[in-house]
């Protein structure tokens, strides 16, 4: 695999991994870490920045939910969407540091667009979560702890 094609699959594998497609992109992530071309640090970045934008696309999606969410192809389910919803209303923006979740992390930043929060505030926080679970999971594939 190219260097360019290496992170540019990073890069999209985790962008699409934090939308509702059932993508994962730690398998890929640990192959390149696993192989000595890259350094670990780039990969995190990359990912993390990846993933970050995906959950994006999750929030501008939110913004716009009301006229999508009786379509047969949307991808949550209306109790999902009430829970997440609760949780975000219960806990605020904070909640978006678990974005970084299987399961509860996409609904709860569908959610975010849909409570309107601010752009700003949701990448912030959401970066730090996502950013935080790649360094984690590098730190452990390599051994660290």
């Amino acid at each position: 695999m190219s260097f360019i094609g290496a992170y540019g699959g990073l890069f999209l594998i985790s962008l699409l991994s934090a939308t509702f497609l059932p993508i994962q992109s730690e398998f890929l992530l640990t192959g390149l870490m696993l192989k000595t071309d890259y350094w670990v640090v780039s990969l995190v970045i990359v990912a993390s920045i990846g993933n970050t934008l995906g959950s994006v696309i999750n929030w501008a999606i939110g913004l716009q939910i009301e006229k999508f969410k009786d379509r047969r192809w949307f991808p949550a389910t209306p109790a999902q969407l009430d829970r997440a919803s609760r949780w975000y209303q219960r806990y605020g923006y904070w909640s978006l540091l678990l974005s970084w979740a299987p399961f509860i992390g996409d609904p709860l930043t569908l959610a975010a667009g849909l409570m309107r929060e601010p752009l700003a505030t949701f990448v912030f926080l959401v970066a730090i979560a996502k950013t935080l679970r790649y360094v984690l999971f590098a730190a452990v594939i390599l051994g660290v702890f």
